[in-house]
């Protein structure tokens, strides 16, 4: 599979413009051949936005913006992960990630669970117990969002899971490069995955996000990494990197998770 990520700039509370970038980039993705395209954290309406403004734009699963989603992704034929502000069945506030497929179904929605600071916990509710792995074009799909994959227990219950391939929307900012540099490569390797970092770059108000999206392989080499500014990367997969990897380094099958109260799902 061919997977392509974006890296741009923040375009905040322009939901409708960033809707329009998305097709230009879907376009440009699937003329390349790309089977996925992979956006940052709160792409539909930008993440330093503030609480006021999260109230405001926030959509349901299916929302308006959602389906705008399916649209694009039925017109070029390319799976599409994004993340945006949602409204729970609950009424509570979540910073979201969905994952919709070539054929615009949703294959997953993911609410991150583990929020950054007083800026993540001023704006939105903690996602539950819920850690999806789910099927795309054959390959285990898993989804986490910035801080997220900073723990190391949430890409581990992901791999135990049976995820192939893990898929990291951010919105990282300086001074944290380290995240960038090291830990998402760190994170791919000791489960031998997959791993997909779509980060933002340039500023969004006081921030200013550091970039350098990635695409890392099993063993956590570089496929693909950007600078900091915007650009499309692309990466082929192939499920045997997963295969060997896994033989070569056991990790998952020679952990002893009585020792650690780790499970499945």
């Amino acid at each position: 599979m061919r997977i392509a990520l974006f890296q741009g700039a923040p375009r905040p509370l322009d939901v409708p413009g960033n809707l329009e970038r998305l097709q230009h980039q879907a376009q440009l993705a699937a003329a390349r051949g790309a089977q996925l395209l992979v956006c940052p954290e709160m792409y539909l309406s930008g993440y330093n936005i503030g609480s006021s403004q999260v109230e405001r734009l926030a959509e349901a699963e299916d929302g308006p913006s959602a389906m705008a989603v399916v649209e694009i992704a039925q017109a070029h034929r390319i799976a599409i992960v994004y993340g945006y502000p949602e409204r729970g069945e609950d009424g509570a506030l979540y910073n979201s990630v969905q994952l919709i497929d070539a054929h615009g179904r949703s294959l997953c929605n993911y609410r991150k669970t583990h929020l950054f600071g007083e800026l993540d916990r001023a704006m939105f509710s903690a996602g539950a117990d819920h850690f999806p792995v789910v099927d795309l074009d054959g390959w285990k799909v898993g989804l986490l969002i910035c801080y997220d994959i900073e723990f190391p227990e949430n890409a581990r219950r992901l791999a135990l899971a049976g995820a192939e391939l893990i898929l990291v929307p951010t919105a990282n900012m300086t001074p944290y490069d380290f995240v960038c540099q090291v830990t998402v490569r760190s994170r791919a390797q000791e489960n031998q995955c997959y791993l997909v970092y779509a980060n933002y770059c340039g500023a969004e108000g006081e921030i200013e996000y550091c970039g350098q999206s990635s695409i890392i392989a099993p063993d956590g080499s570089l496929l693909a990494m950007a600078g900091r500014d915007e650009c499309q990367l692309s990466a082929d997969i192939e499920r045997e990197r997963v295969i060997q990897g896994r033989e070569a380094f056991p990790y998952l099958s020679d952990l002893r998770r009585e020792l650690h109260q780790l499970r499945h799902g």
